[in-house]
C-alpha cells in the first residue's frame, strides 16, 4: 500500500470515528459515515439554533480540506466582503460545530499535513539535497558597546 493508499484509509477511519461507527463493517463504508454525520447535523439543528463561525485558516490545504468538508455535511461556507481569503464562515449549530466539524477537521488536517510534509521532504532529499534538517541554531554575535 502506497502512502497515498494509506492517507486515504485514514482519512476514511477518521470519518468513521466522528460518524460514530461502531462495527468493523460500519467503519468500512465512508459513504455512509458522511451520511451519519450529515444526520447527526439535522438533529442539532433542529435542537439548536444555528450561529455564525468566523474561522481563519492561513494554510491554503487545511482551508481547501475544511471548505470540502462543510460542504460534504450540507453546510455553506461564505466570506464577506473585504475578508482575507484565509477567513471562512458557516452558519450552524454550536454544538455540531464543537463536537463534530471541529474536532474531526483537525484530525483530518493533521493526516493531510503529515502526509505533505512526508513527501516535501523526500522529494526535497532526493532532488535537492539529502539532509532536510532545519538551520542549525549557533550564538549571535557579541555587541560593540
Amino acid at each position: 500500500m502506497n502512502s497515498e493508499d494509506r492517507l486515504r484509509e485514514k482519512l476514511r477511519k477518521i470519518e468513521a470515528l466522528y460518524a460514530g461507527a461502531t462495527t468493523a463493517g460500519e467503519k468500512a463504508a465512508a459513504g455512509a459515515a458522511a451520511d451519519r454525520i450529515r444526520g447527526q447535523f439535522k438533529t442539532a439543528s433542529k435542537r439548536e439554533k444555528a450561529e455564525e463561525f468566523k474561522f481563519s485558516i492561513p494554510d491554503p490545504w487545511s482551508r481547501q480540506l475544511f471548505i470540502a468538508l462543510c460542504r460534504r455535511y450540507g453546510l455553506r461556507p461564505f466570506r464577506y466582503p473585504r475578508m482575507h481569503r484565509q477567513t471562512v464562515i458557516i452558519k450552524a449549530p454550536a454544538g455540531f460545530v464543537k463536537t463534530m466539524l471541529w474536532p474531526e477537521f483537525e484530525e483530518l488536517s493533521d493526516a493531510l499535513t503529515a502526509h505533505l510534509l512526508e513527501i516535501t521532504e523526500k522529494i526535497i532529499r532526493e532532488e535537492v539535497h539529502a539532509s532536510t534538517e532545519d538551520a542549525e541554531e549557533v550564538e549571535e554575535p557579541r555587541r560593540l558597546r
